[in-house]
């Protein structure tokens, strides 16, 4: 009888031992499938950017190009003058291919959706016909319904020039299918619309094919102690503590105007639903600039995008745009629930406006007020009247609190 309390803990033991093992091979058969699958599939996790295969992809536009496929305004600086120089690979991302390049001297960025020209839809209708007998209004009802669907705009003929300019020529079948792959892109659109209208976006340079290129301004990191590399707006010269400050009020007063510029300059409300500092670049005016709209809809896309089914309010989250779940019919509201000043103020201004970051150039008072009124817009709300209400109010606060801190900046110099 003595004998079997040692018999049960040895089994005991047997048993915990087996267990540990048969866990540390299910362990290890996960992380050897998981590396295989990572492996067989890396392109859907990432796709590395290199020269190498950058320099592919332009040859390969050149190549298109010099068959007669497609065309631009900088295919020829490109692929025979030789003026725009490639630099170097900047990122891809799901497919998007962002370059750096140089064009007479002047750096700029050479962006695409897709990597291959071929990969965009085909406008069906140039195989149909051998002449220009294409009537320009259909053409134009085309780019209409293309903008529709991409942004959710009607627009009218007038408003269309930015986005087609068709000249009669040897090569329009190349200038029609190079100008149909750039319409397949939303950011070149917003982009190309909003040019005459907003400085808070990039300006296009360019294209070809169905790269386009942009002015080249240098992305914020979030691992950056101010969020955006001043020395590339206000010099390395001015880059003391002094000029860093009042910098950063001269940028967040511009990101207000950024806000209310979206919020009510154009036909519909522009929304913002990546709000991060890469997805923005700082112009030697300090101007803010949005530089990655992927992510970016107009009032009735946005609509479109929140109204789905749902069971709960996290099923209503798009990225940085949510709305409200309506549990009776299990539909998420189609009005957003917050707002892009709310989202500013928690993912910029929180960094620059906490309470470490205190000094003595602007005075402990005026400080404390800044930090509560960036603290009180953060705060998501409802889309109410009340909470409209209460957007507008942040929003005059903020203003007049960085306003104050520019002129105590001026007393102190």
């Amino acid at each position: 009888m003595r004998g079997i309390p040692g018999l049960k803990r040895l089994r005991l033991k047997i048993w915990r031992r087996c267990a540990l093992l048969l866990l540390l091979l299910w362990a290890a058969c996960w992380v050897v499938v998981s590396a295989a699958l990572f492996l067989f599939h890396r392109s859907v996790f990432s796709e590395r950017c290199t020269d190498e295969k950058s320099h592919r992809i332009l040859a390969r536009l050149c190549l298109d190009y010099s068959s007669g496929a497609l065309t631009g305004d900088l295919c020829e600086d490109l692929c025979v003058a030789q003026k725009l120089v490639y630099k170097h690979c900047l990122y891809y991302d799901r497919g998007k291919k962002v370059i750096q390049a140089d064009w007479r001297g002047q750096p700029i960025i050479l962006k695409s959706k897709k990597e291959v020209f071929s990969s965009y839809q085909h406008l069906s209708m140039l195989e149909e016909v051998e002449t220009q007998d294409i009537p320009e209004t259909e053409l134009l009802l085309m780019v209409a319904l293309e903008v529709k669907n991409a942004l959710g705009l009607e627009l009218s003929n007038s408003t269309m020039g930015p986005l087609w300019t068709r000249k009669k020529g040897p090569h329009w079948k190349a200038q029609v299918a190079s100008m149909w792959s750039l319409l397949q892109q939303e950011e070149y659109i917003y982009f190309s619309l909003l040019q005459d209208f907003s400085k808070h976006v990039l300006r296009i340079i360019g294209s070809c094919g169905h790269f386009y290129a942009v002015e080249y301004l240098t992305a914020g990191h979030a691992w950056h102690k101010t969020l955006f590399p001043l020395e590339n707006a206000i010099g390395p010269s001015l880059t003391g503590h002094k000029s860093r400050v009042r910098a950063i009020t001269d940028i967040a007063l511009s990101f207000l105007d950024m806000v209310q510029h979206f919020d009510n300059d154009f036909s519909h409300r522009l929304h913002l639903c990546d709000i991060k500092p890469e997805n923005f670049a700082i112009r030697h005016d300090l101007t803010v600039v949005a530089i990655d709209v992927d992510m970016a809809f107009f009032e009735p896309k946005m609509r479109d995008i929140l109204e789905q089914n749902c069971t709960g309010d996290e099923d209503c989250n798009f990225f940085d745009c949510f709305s409200k779940c309506n549990l009776k019919i299990r539909k998420c509201g189609a009005q957003r629930a917050n707002n892009n000043l709310q989202v500013i103020c928690d993912k910029i201004f929180r960094h620059w406006f906490s309470p470490n970051l205190r000094g003595p150039l602007v005075s402990l008072p005026l400080q404390l007020q800044l930090q509560k009124a960036v603290q009180e817009c953060a705060q998501p709300g409802h889309m109410d009247a009340a909470g409209h209400q209460r957007t507008l109010k942040s929003l005059s606060e903020l203003y007049h609190l960085l306003q104050v801190t520019q002129q105590e900046l001026q007393r102190a110099e």
